[in-house]
Formats: structure tokens, sequence, C-alpha cells
């Protein structure tokens, strides 16, 4: 699925990198990671970090607004 928008009010409570790194995620495709109880796809983005070593992650709940299903099987 595509990730076309966010809304919410976590989102206004990120700290300054956090919110650019999910907001980031506007546009992408991702492979839904799972579905919880109340029908909501769960998506997950890792940002690796190589001068220190780490990497960061953020898994999202999304809206039907927040996002178009797409086929990945088409070239």
């Amino acid at each position: 699925m595509r990730l076309i928008g966010l809304s919410g009010k976590w989102l206004d409570e990120l700290p300054p990198d956090e919110k650019r790194d999910v907001l980031s995620m506007i546009g992408e495709i991702f492979e839904v990671e799972e579905m919880d109880e109340y029908g909501h796809p769960w998506i997950r983005k890792s940002w690796p970090d190589a001068e220190e070593g780490m990497c960061h992650s953020h898994s999202i709940a999304l809206e039907p607004q927040e996002m178009e299903w797409v086929d990945d099987t088409v070239p």
C-alpha cells in the first residue's frame, strides 16, 4: 500500500526529528506488517545511521484515508 497522508494529534506530539522522519514516509509504498484488532494496517520504516552503527524505525497504524492499495506485482 502507498502512504498518501497522515493525520491525527499523535503526529503533532512527536519530537521534530521523529516527525520529519515519519512525514518522509508519505508517498512511499510499504508492505503491511500486520492488521490490528481494529482493522488498521501497520507499516514500518527504518533509517540506518552508518556513522553511529545504529538504526531507528517507526511503525504506524493507518486510517483508510491515509493510504491507497497498490498492486506491487505490476511492473
